[in-house]
């Protein structure tokens, strides 16, 4: 690998984690803008939630997520690969269920239990700017440790088919 790949490499790595943190340990909807780009899109899967556009997702992290941040949210690196353009990282997300979490589980009320489930994020960067963030997440995991029916869970897709 060269000098300017591995730069590269570590500059990606840098803006993932920069927006990371920003959202999750600080958290701080301007210190979060600063790492993405005019047009990010941002998507929790199998849910839906999410934005695109920069005006999108400060209103999505203002309103759904930084808001709803559960206590003591636990993150625990399994895997991370690395390369020019994109990070792909499995992590353990630990929780208390304490409050609504509109952006990953919406429309469910407080279960005050604790949960730890797999999530795999896909992070995008170019020019050093987050241009996309998938997070796909253990939903039925989640469901089970919450005591919640999958079903029951508003997502996206189901909202779309009700309003048909």
């Amino acid at each position: 690998m060269t000098r300017g790949v591995q730069q590269l490499v570590l500059e990606v790595e840098r803006v993932r984690d920069s927006f990371h943190h920003a959202v999750f340990t600080v958290p701080d909807v301007d210190e979060a803008m600063r790492a993405i780009s005019a047009d990010c899109v941002l998507l929790h899967l199998p849910m839906g939630t999410g934005a695109s556009s920069r005006d999108g997702l400060r209103r999505y992290l203002a309103t759904d997520v930084l808001p709803h941040l559960p206590a003591a949210l636990s993150f625990r690196r399994v895997a991370r690969t690395v390369d020019r353009w994109r990070v792909a990282e499995e992590a353990m997300v630990g929780f208390t269920h304490d409050r609504e979490l509109p952006w990953l589980l919406p429309d469910v009320a407080p279960t005050h239990r604790r949960a730890e489930v797999l999530a795999i994020s896909v992070v995008t960067v170019q020019r050093a700017r987050i241009t996309a963030h998938r997070t796909l997440w253990d939903h039925a995991g989640l469901c089970e440790q919450l005591h919640i029916d999958p079903s029951a869970v508003a997502t996206t897709n189901n909202k779309a088919r009700a309003s048909r």
